[in-house]
């Protein structure tokens, strides 16, 4: 039967592996996983902790979400809390404890949750990305980073006094700024390809938006979207962003409202039935969007046509 668990601290994560106590509490960086006694090839994991990882020169492969990650490949991986993990039976600890010129870095919410990086980590949207959309890195990249790992090693490991916090969340702060600048150079790198992509979800759009999905199901959801393009919602809501200037969710909007407009100014039906055409099942819900985008209520707009 498959395991599931849930680690809830950082001390839990080195009891599982029956490894020291930790350090600090809240943070670890682990350059060398050690065996564990458990079989880890049927287990799926979820956590509350913060997981990032740089892989180079690993055996096995790593799983979340649907895919499966190559650890051949350097690449660096972002998991947030409450995301679902398992090693596969290939990439036990057992496996994997060889040198890999990598580091994992575990940290828990409760580390950042007083500073300008807990109120706005929710902006590096990676931490959702599914693992084929895993960061991919140049050497230079990779060094960069490996230095950041450095210092917040360094701070870990010495005596803590009142400006180690600071420090360590400031380098954590820089590597995420950065993973988010590397992704833009991933994104631009790859525009033709980007392009094809926006192409397909334009052709998505329209087929939901004729089709009995609106009226059942109401407007598609950005993980919908993602998912009929084989990727996940927020790498594709980041990709448009950077492509178009707009996400996936003003795109979705736009098609929303285009269709609202249509159907109020070709129509004699009232806003209410507009609204529960357009998937709606609650018709205030349908005007406050539609006055948000455009300025004005559902009635003022025919009324002004």
């Amino acid at each position: 039967m498959e395991k599931i668990i849930h680690v809830k601290s950082i001390a839990e994560v080195y009891n599982f592996l029956d490894a020291k106590t930790p350090t600090h509490p809240l943070i670890t960086v682990i350059r060398k996983w050690p065996k564990s006694k458990i079989d880890l090839g049927t287990a799926r994991f979820t956590s509350d902790l913060y997981y990032m990882a740089m892989k180079r020169e690993i055996r096995g492969s790593f799983q979340y979400g649907r895919n499966s990650y190559d650890f051949q490949e350097g690449t660096m991986l972002f998991i947030g809390p409450g995301q679902v993990a398992n090693f596969s039976h290939a990439a036990q600890f057992a496996d994997i404890s060889t040198p890999s010129n990598g580091w994992t870095i575990l940290f828990h919410p409760d580390l950042i949750r007083k500073s300008e990086l807990g109120n706005m980590i929710d902006q590096y949207s990676f931490f959702g990305y599914d693992n084929n959309e895993a960061l991919h890195l140049s050497d230079k990249e990779r060094q960069f980073l490996n230095t950041l790992v450095d210092t917040i090693e360094e701070e870990i490991n010495q005596n803590m006094d009142r400006h180690s916090q600071q420090l360590i969340i400031q380098n954590l702060e820089t590597i995420l700024k950065y993973s988010s600048r590397y992704y833009d150079r991933q994104f631009y790198t790859r525009t033709n390809a980007n392009k094809d992509l926006i192409s397909k979800f334009d052709h998505f759009l329209k087929s939901y938006f004729n089709s009995e999905e609106l009226v059942q199901q109401g407007p598609p959801t950005i993980e919908q979207c993602g998912e009929a393009l084989n990727m996940s919602g927020p790498y594709l809501s980041d990709l448009l962003r950077l492509e178009t200037g707009r996400s996936a969710k003003d795109h979705i909007h736009s098609y929303l409202i285009d269709r609202a407009k249509t159907k109020l100014l070709n129509s004699g039906e009232s806003v209410s039935e507009v609204a529960f055409q357009l998937g709606f099942e609650y018709p205030q819900n349908f005007s406050k969007l539609f006055k948000s985008k455009t300025g004005m209520s559902p009635s003022e707009y025919r009324n002004l046509n």
